[in-house]
């Protein structure tokens, strides 16, 4: 059994098509065709039902798919762990997260620092981060939703407060606090359904006991903060709210509790780079001296 022999299985695999196959792996459909019938010979049995030219991967085929994956991704680990180890590349970097508004500064920091690391950055949901972390194609998700996963770890970099902002002029604008559920009845702004904040925002506003009217949604933070200053409505601001450039009347919630926990979520049975677990180490110390500058984030 060939090393080959895998990669060209786990493609016919996916594709399901001999002829798609080979065109993709950029080979002759005869020679890949011989090359899956001698796999199944090293087997012991047929990995694919074949009808006429349609393929479709049987029972034995699927079993021996997830030990072909599992052991190309066991592989490709490790070469990139012998990689650091002999010094042959200066690391590698995928991030996953579903705002930058938070990151670009340190991002900036880090990439000073180490300028020779090929940093990638993917902007996904909650739902999708998931599924790119089990299979292995970022290194690090930086997200405020939870990620759940039997083998995934995690480690809080930022804890920030959500505030409750309100227009110029408003009955509340002259108060420090505010429990949420004085705005119930007022016109609200906030994030597109599921993007960004706006789940967790919702977990507060139920908290609260109510379902807010709103009146816009909108897909990033400075929007927000020029529609409340402009008065369209209230809105549920954190950190990148208070310095999106706009001045805002920002009331502290006294009931519920509304605070936000960045992490970093990575899959603890895959391989991290080295310059994946300083980059790690690296954020929580910048957010960490941040806050203490009195900087809540970005």
């Amino acid at each position: 059994m060939e090393l080959l022999q895998l990669h060209y299985f786990r493609t016919v695999a996916a594709m399901e098509h001999m002829t798609k196959a080979a065109q993709q792996l950029r080979i002759a459909q005869p020679a890949l065709s011989k090359t899956i019938a001698r796999l199944e010979e090293d087997v012991g049995v047929p990995l694919f039902d074949r009808n006429g030219r349609h393929i479709r991967l049987n029972t034995y085929g699927k079993a021996f798919l997830q030990k072909v994956e599992a052991a190309l991704d066991l592989l490709e680990e490790g070469k990139k762990e012998a990689n650091e180890l002999a010094g042959l590349e200066h690391g590698s970097i995928h991030l996953a997260t579903s705002t930058l508004e938070l990151l670009s500064e340190p991002l900036g920091a880090f990439l000073e620092r180490r300028p020779d690391v090929d940093f990638r950055i993917t902007q996904s949901s909650a739902d999708e981060m998931a599924a790119l972390l089990a299979a292995g194609d970022v290194d690090l998700c930086f997200t405020v939703l939870p990620i759940e996963g039997p083998d995934y770890r995690s480690v809080s970099v930022l804890q920030e407060d959500v505030y409750l902002a309100v227009p110029p002029g408003h009955r509340l604008a002259g108060r420090r606090s505010a429990r949420l559920y004085e705005v119930a009845n007022d016109p609200f702004i906030g994030y597109k359904e599921g993007l960004l904040f706006q789940p967790m925002n919702d977990s507060f506003l139920r908290e609260a006991g109510f379902a807010p009217k709103f009146v816009c949604r909108v897909d990033e933070p400075s929007a927000i903060a020029r529609l409340v200053r402009a008065g369209l409505g209230v809105a549920l601001v954190g950190g990148c709210g208070k310095n999106a450039g706009v001045p805002l009347n920002l009331l502290r919630i006294e009931e519920p509790v509304c605070r936000r926990n960045f992490r970093l979520v990575w899959n603890g049975k895959r391989y991290l780079s080295k310059a994946a677990v300083h980059f790690r180490d690296f954020l929580a110390d910048y957010f960490a001296a941040a806050q203490q500058k009195g900087r809540p984030g970005a």
